[in-house]
């Protein structure tokens, strides 16, 4: 499902093997893609996990996508990687300029 929508972006990802510790998802190169799709998370512990493997295995920025039932996905991971994230993105656009960018852009 996650790995579908990363597809339909462009990303050529595929699913990880989990009793290998892998990312949920394989083909985000920097980000250690922990997949959730629960009624009720916990979100630290989930957060715990993707922290855990990230550093045991691929070195990624762990981030929690999550979902419940008939809603869309969100994405959990701390402040200071979203800033990086941010940056980066601001930094590509500063010449071309963001005042025309909508929601639906990205």
């Amino acid at each position: 499902m996650l790995r579908d929508i990363f597809n339909f972006h462009g990303y050529g990802t595929r699913r990880g093997c989990c009793f290998l510790h892998e990312a949920d998802v394989i083909g985000l190169p920097g980000i250690h893609v922990e997949c959730k799709v629960v009624e009720k998370l916990n979100v630290r512990k989930a957060y715990d996990q993707a922290v855990e493997e990230a550093v045991r295995k691929d070195g990624g920025v762990p981030a929690v996508f999550h979902k419940t039932s008939r809603q869309p996905w969100l994405v959990t991971m701390q402040i200071d990687d979203w800033m990086k994230l941010y940056k980066a993105w601001e930094e590509a656009n500063r010449d071309g300029g963001t005042e025309n960018v909508r929601k639906d852009d990205y």
